[in-house]
């Protein structure tokens, strides 16, 4: 965050010098000018995802990302344009399906969510992958309902310490993050719309 804060300062005192050095008139003042200010623009356009910090925690975006089993997930976030979202401060608790759960879906699913027609359908069932609290594994509960951010609810059960969801996603590992908490399911959740 700190990274961020002065790379901005810095733009802000490259502008102020690039309009002093203009006023005096240097030749070469319009062309830097041009420079910084689409850096400033390039910086402002990253969004949360793209802060640069090194020292601290991961947030769920970057554990995602960092993660190799985890690609499409990355791919159907970006696709989805929900990466800002899920760097933001939260809390959040996602259930991130493995690129092997994604595999299990019917041929050409994934790459038909991915197009931009298909949007609204993607970040339904994205949305139905993450709750806004944090549920540690020890919070849960067999028979717990849990309402989901596309408004649909999930189903937790557990027996002799495993931890699965709608009775078909088992819960295979649990990280946390800066903002939240990443249960890592064998299955994507496909939410049962009721007719």
């Amino acid at each position: 965050m700190k990274k961020n804060i002065f790379s901005v300062f810095g733009v802000a005192l490259a502008i102020s010098s690039i309009t002093l050095l203009s006023s005096c008139g240097d030749g070469s003042a319009p062309e830097a000018e041009g420079t910084a200010t689409e850096s400033a623009e390039e910086n402002a356009m990253t969004g949360q995802s793209g802060v640069q910090d090194d020292e601290s925690m991961k947030d769920i975006v970057k554990v995602a990302v960092g993660s190799k089993d985890h690609t499409t997930l990355v791919a159907a976030l970006q696709a989805a344009e929900y990466v800002d979202v899920l760097a933001n401060a939260g809390p959040f608790t996602v259930f991130a399906p493995t690129n092997d759960a994604f595999a299990k879906l019917p041929a050409g699913t994934v790459e038909n969510l991915v197009k931009p027609e298909n949007k609204a359908t993607l970040r339904d069932i994205l949305e139905y992958h993450v709750a806004v609290a944090v549920y540690k594994p020890e919070m849960l509960r067999d028979g717990q309902v849990i309402n989901m951010a596309n408004m649909g609810n999930i189903t937790i059960n557990v027996k002799d310490g495993k931890i699965t969801v709608n009775g078909k996603a088992n819960v295979i590992a649990t990280v946390y993050a800066s903002n939240g908490v990443i249960h890592v399911v064998d299955n994507v959740l496909l939410e049962e719309k009721k007719k």
